[in-house]
């Protein structure tokens, strides 16, 4: 009876294993390649605003941060830097700044969506006309899946 507890125990813990680094590896081996440095540098020189991503904030672990400067223009956002691999990520501008998931919370209907990011070595998305960088402060690197908050940028 002990043998078969033990195989059951090794196995399950063995799956939920396996299906853990699943969930990390699969965003990693199925993400675009980035953008190259030159790219995302020249595209970033419209930029209205330049910030870097705050670090050592409550949000951040070691699954989830992001380091590297942001730059906001009327064409779109640039990131130069890295973000920790993840699924489901979109970029957020937010009225104020956060540093926490549950920060943001409150803020996420007053926020507006830019866009996925589906690489993690930088990423350039265009800002729809409708958006003005004005009314919000921080862009935020949200994670739709799982709620959790990457990485924050106050620019304004």
């Amino acid at each position: 009876m002990m043998r078969w507890f033990r195989r059951i125990a090794t196995h399950s813990v063995a799956l939920g294993l396996g299906f853990g680094l699943g969930i990390y590896f699969l965003p990693i081996l199925t993400a675009p390649p980035s953008p190259d440095a030159a790219t995302l540098s020249a595209m970033a020189q419209d930029a209205r605003y330049t910030a870097s991503f705050a670090q050592d904030l409550r949000g951040h672990d070691l699954l989830h941060w992001g380091e590297g400067t942001v730059s906001l223009g009327p064409g779109g956002i640039v990131h130069e830097g890295r973000l920790a691999p993840g699924p489901d990520y979109m970029v957020y501008l937010v009225p104020e700044f956060v540093e926490h998931e549950d920060e943001f919370a409150p803020l996420k209907a007053q926020s507006v969506v830019v866009g996925p990011v589906k690489t993690f070595e930088g990423f350039a998305l265009d800002l729809p006309a409708d958006i003005d960088l004005d009314a919000y402060t921080t862009v935020l690197v949200w994670c739709e899946a799982f709620s959790e908050f990457i990485a924050a940028a106050e620019y304004r």
